[in-house]
């Protein structure tokens, strides 16, 4: 599907994919609202808190989303750290709002899939009582076969999503649009005056706005989503979603007018329904609320590839379950969100209870984004006034949603705030590392060894170590290379080879780049390779250089003589047997750091023996890997004074 091409396919696939979770909130925004006054129904109440749902609806999804911020797109892609990479290079102090927003989405996540279900299923007490303990077992079933069916893929179930989604919509539409004929009342809440009157004269005013932000949560879904519909899907579709969702907070709204005064405690919105539709009505909102659970779930996939291929994050195993582009499976981030949505449903039970503590570390994502976005308006679409307007007019609604929040922390946000203190103190461990070992790299030039690859090439007495040797650099220069680098070559374990390959990998600030650089330093000895691979993109480096080297030798560049005995392989021409040496970094006693260095290092060096091997996140044949393991050495931290020599 071309995301810049507006069919009826490519938006049923916007409505399946984009609004799962903003799509399925009027399930408990208007329950959560009423618990704000004990579950009792009440004019003031009611009309504010449809007007503030509405105004929040227009002024954060349709205003800052759909308008502003869908249009600071990467090539294509959103989400905060595609935001992150347009903007990174006018200011390094950028990273700080990328690594929290990042952090605060993954972990508010958590809370996504639980409160959703446990919403839905929790629709059939409106029929009969369910106990607890049923409600708990059904929904950690949904769940767990939710993601046990991750690492085949979604793509085949994917094709329903939208279908099951319009249903939804329409579904509640017309539920909401039957109540409001009953009870037109309610369409005074459009006036932003019950919304302002509520605020400056509610008795429970702050925790109605935490209530109430609960609306556009998934708005920042919504942009993450940009790039497998794109946005003119987006742009089309949201306007049936916001026609759906506003007819059903109204009728919501409608049907509690009419019971003015009155203790409600089941939901709103089942109650609105007929009494024989509602088991249709249940199926359907599970469906829905696995639906948003699943986007969810692929987008943590996302962003957290994203952030390892920006280097902020550890490198962990990425399986493609098939060829969809944007379709990619993380075990350890399917293990750690599964265990973590099972925890919350045990330690909160009811869904009125995840309430109390859901959204507060989504809005510390809006308010990074908002930071993030107005610094997009100011350098690179260079409106400085419009960047000023976004950053105050947002950074304030924020500010105050997240003061509301604030006080869901004793009741449960406290878990979603150490999950995102966790998360960002890991990012900034791996990125404030890199920084500490690049400051202390050293590089050396090629041109300066030419004699030694001479001289080990004549040197008889040294055998063959390989047709091919492969190192990967970090330079950017590509005359130079590491100095360890060639300590391995020539002191190490001296290795003889017919070629040396040094290879740099840039990822891109494009998503799906894929290019190469080629350079040669020592006539057919010793060449330089740069590959710029998209931040979306996997690394399979084995293969990209079997590729590259085959496309060397047609041109001539390489020359390469195989022997008899060689057999071709598909087609593809013998090239000889390559070996990659890859450079482990340990802490040694003897370098001098900074006890808060020294332990980030450390942390660092512990979280990589953890998480994927070098070979494996390169994409390269573990068959064909050598590790060395050199000393980071910095100073030294032994006595300076001369060591003496004592005669008998």
């Amino acid at each position: 599907m071309k995301k810049n091409v507006v069919t009826i396919g490519s938006l049923l696939v916007a409505l399946g994919i984009v609004y799962g979770d903003i799509g399925t909130s009027p399930l408990y925004v208007m329950q959560a609202i009423l618990s704000t006054n004990n579950n009792y129904s009440s004019a003031n109440v009611i009309l504010g808190g449809v007007s503030l749902v509405f105004w929040t609806l227009t002024l954060q999804t349709t205003i800052k989303y759909i308008i502003f911020t869908l249009r600071a797109d990467n090539k294509g892609e959103g989400g905060i750290f595609a935001l992150y990479t347009l903007v990174k290079r006018y200011a390094k102090w950028l990273i700080v709002p990328a690594i929290i927003g990042g952090g605060a989405l993954l972990a508010d996540g958590i809370l996504t899939p639980p409160v959703s279900v446990t919403s839905a299923i929790e629709g059939l007490n409106v029929l009969f009582p369910i106990k607890d303990e049923v409600t708990i077992v059904i929904v950690i079933a949904i769940i767990l076969v939710l993601f046990l069916f991750q690492r085949f893929g979604t793509e085949k179930i994917g094709k329903i999503f939208g279908p099951i989604m319009l249903i939804w919509f329409l579904m509640i539409g017309i539920l909401g649009l039957v109540q409001l004929t009953k009870n037109p009342t309610i369409i005074k809440a459009i006036n932003p005056y019950y919304a302002i009157r509520l605020i400056l004269h509610g008795n429970s005013a702050v925790y109605i706005l935490g209530a109430v932000f609960l609306c556009t949560t998934g708005a920042e879904a919504l942009y993450s989503d940009l790039g497998h519909c794109g946005r003119s899907n987006i742009y089309y579709t949201w306007v049936l979603v916001k026609i759906c969702l506003v007819l059903s907070y109204l009728g919501q709204g409608a049907y509690l007018l009419a019971h003015n005064g009155d203790l409600i405690t089941e939901s709103p919105f089942f109650l609105i329904m007929p009494h024989w539709f509602i088991i249709i009505g249940v199926i359907i909102a599970t469906l829905a609320t696995i639906i948003a659970s699943q986007a969810l779930i692929s987008g943590s996939f996302t962003l957290v590839s994203e952030a390892i291929k920006l280097n902020i994050f550890p490198r962990l195993h990425i399986r493609y379950p098939n060829g969809e582009k944007g379709q990619l499976y993380i075990a350890a981030v399917n293990y750690a969100l599964c265990i973590g949505c099972i925890a919350i449903v045990l330690i909160f039970k009811k869904s009125e209870n995840m309430e109390s503590a859901y959204g507060l570390a989504i809005t510390i994502t809006m308010l990074m984004t908002t930071i993030l976005l107005s610094q997009y308006m100011r350098y690179k679409k260079k409106k400085k006034v419009l960047s000023i307007i976004i950053l105050v007019v947002f950074g304030t609604i924020e500010t105050s949603f997240l003061y509301a929040n604030s006080f869901k922390i004793i009741s449960g946000g406290y878990i979603t705030l150490l999950i995102t203190a966790g998360l960002i103190f890991l990012m900034y461990i791996w990125s404030y590392s890199s920084q500490i070992k690049k400051k202390y790299r050293r590089f050396v030039s090629l041109f300066d060894y030419e004699e030694k690859f001479n001289l080990i090439e004549e040197d008889k007495e040294l055998p063959l170590y390989a047709s091919n040797i492969v190192y990967l650099t970090k330079s950017r220069k590509w005359s130079e290379v590491e100095n360890k680098i060639v300590y391995s070559i020539f002191n190490k374990q001296p290795k003889k080879a017919q070629y040396y390959w040094f290879i740099h990998i840039q990822v891109t600030d494009e998503p799906y780049t894929k290019a190469y650089k080629f350079k040669t330093i020592k006539e057919n000895k010793v060449f330089r390779l740069e590959f710029k691979l998209g931040f979306r993109l996997s690394q399979g480096i084995n293969g990209l250089l079997a590729e590259v080297v085959e496309q060397l030798m047609e041109s001539g560049e390489v020359q390469f003589k195989p022997k008899d005995y060689m057999i071709t392989s598909r087609g593809r021409k013998a090239i000889g047997n390559f070996k990659f040496i890859l450079i482990e970094e340990i802490l040694c006693s003897e370098s001098v750091f900074t006890g808060w260095d020294k332990f980030i290092l450390s942390a660092k060096l512990l979280i990589k023996r953890l998480t994927v091997s070098p070979e494996k996140w390169y994409g390269i044949d573990t068959s064909v890997v050598e590790v060395e393991k050199v000393p980071i050495l910095v100073g030294n931290n032994s006595n300076s004074k001369k060591i003496v020599r004592i005669y008998d």
